[in-house]
């Protein structure tokens, strides 16, 4: 039977937490698993398949990012809904709540031909587990800056109403195929964080709606693979907030954002990392503006 839901994720380095995550994934015939491993250094792919026979596994001697990860799940994929989550997350339920919530999200996707994805609610792995992501507030066009709706709040049901949202959180999305054939894959040229921001526009201005839908919960681990606080992080989410201006804010709206990010948030933030002492973080702020300023991205 062909598969109705191909559940992507890209394993870096992360073989418990994967197998964390595929242990909580309720197999049936109308659900297959594509674990991308993005060249970890242990033959970790190979792992994955004496434990999980049922799972597919592709390997990828480079690493792609998140992006080009996913992008080659994409092309290992059957089903008619792609479900893009981390591995740092896991279900949690009876296998029959979880085909449920599932099942209930690609209900959301069918209930209107103009809904292109569905995000689940997210809630935090750790402590009390509170809210992660229940949809986002837009962006502002200079600044760059939104919230997570609900974000570190307790869950008492505050969100569990579905409605649009206009970004996806990359921690867990379902997006229709046809919306891929339509809108493209997801833009490699981030490599790491705000691609599905990226994605989300790219979607929007193919003619479709982002949702939110409490029906199902995921539940995040966070920064497993990069940590909270590394340079890799600080890298690119300095360099990419620059390009996510370039490639979806009209000027002149576009270089009044330029100036802000560069001038006033990163050197602001070089100079708090240089005084405390981290070099390396100040570092990292500094070159991805650099590496900005000095390519061309597409």
């Amino acid at each position: 039977m062909e598969a109705e839901i191909s559940v992507i994720t890209i394993n870096y380095n992360g073989l418990e937490d994967t197998c964390a995550l595929i242990e909580s994934i309720p197999f049936n015939d109308g659900v297959e698993v594509i674990v991308v491993d993005n060249a970890s250094r242990n033959d970790e792919a190979s792992m994955i398949v004496q434990r999980y026979p049922q799972v597919c596994v592709v390997r990828s001697n480079h690493n792609l990012g998140f992006a080009g990860g996913n992008n080659l799940g994409i092309q290992s994929a059957h089903g008619r809904y792609l479900f893009f989550i981390n591995n740092d997350t896991v279900l949690i339920g009876t296998d029959a709540e979880k085909r449920a919530a599932m099942n209930q999200l690609v209900a959301r996707l069918e209930s209107d031909s103009k809904i292109g994805l569905v995000c689940p609610k997210i809630r935090f792995y750790w402590g009390d587990q509170p809210i992660q992501y229940a949809g986002y507030t837009p962006l502002t066009p200079i600044t760059l800056r939104n919230r997570s709706i609900g974000f570190n709040e307790e869950d008492r049901g505050q969100y569990d109403v579905a409605q649009p949202t206009p970004y996806a959180h990359g921690a867990a999305m379902m997006v229709k195929r046809e919306v891929v054939e339509k809108a493209g894959m997801m833009p490699e040229c981030f490599f790491l964080y705000y691609e599905e921001l990226d994605w989300s526009m790219m979607i929007r201005r193919a003619g479709y709606q982002l949702w939110y839908d409490p029906c199902c919960t995921v539940f995040h681990k966070e920064s497993q693979s990069t940590g909270q606080n590394s340079p890799l992080r600080t890298y690119y989410i300095a360099r990419n907030r620059l390009l996510f201006a370039q490639r979806n804010i009209e000027s002149p709206q576009k270089y009044l954002s330029y100036c802000y990010l560069i001038v006033l948030v990163g050197m602001r933030d070089v100079l708090k990392y240089w005084l405390k002492g981290e070099r390396k973080q100040a570092s990292a702020i500094f070159r991805g503006i650099r590496d900005f300023l000095k390519h061309s991205y597409k």
